[in-house]
């Protein structure tokens, strides 16, 4: 079974791997797309983060799995961020994103680099580490809101 869903996994990331524009029929197709990617990731980093502050009880499989879940997909949203994706069905995505598109694509590499050490403390299973890996990655999220999305 582990083999058949690591294939599975292994498929799916092929599968984004590909250009944007192959992907993505229409551009609201792709903001769509990210908006999805982000709420999945948000769902799964909230679990965890929730265990973090204390709102719920740790439990170390949950902890595991959702941000395991998370750092996977905080590799997916970036490719949806092409041309005439700026606009429509209610974006709230800054023209900083395409006017600092360097300065974007490293807070999405820190993200996804601050989500990789949120699944290794959760694998190892220390709340303490958790905490302040939940807490690299809020930081990270704020950081990039703040300069990347309308509010």
């Amino acid at each position: 079974m582990k083999t058949l869903s690591a294939l599975v996994l292994a498929c799916a990331a092929a599968a984004f791997a590909v250009p944007a524009s192959a992907q993505f029929a229409k551009p609201e197709d792709a903001i769509k797309y990210r908006q999805s990617a982000m709420f999945m990731m948000q769902q799964n980093f909230g679990r965890v983060a929730a265990m973090a502050s204390g709102r719920v009880p740790f439990d170390p499989k949950v902890a595991t799995d959702s941000a395991a879940v998370a750092e996977y997909i905080s590799r997916l949203p970036w490719a949806a961020y092409g041309e005439g994706t700026d606009k429509g069905r209610d974006t709230r995505v800054k023209p900083e994103v395409w006017s600092e598109k360097a300065k974007f694509n490293e807070q999405a590499e820190k993200l996804q680099a601050e989500m990789g050490k949120l699944s290794a403390a959760a694998k190892a299973g220390n709340l303490d580490a958790l905490k302040v890996a939940v807490g690299a990655v809020g930081g990270t999220c704020k950081t990039c809101h703040d300069a990347f999305r309308k509010d």
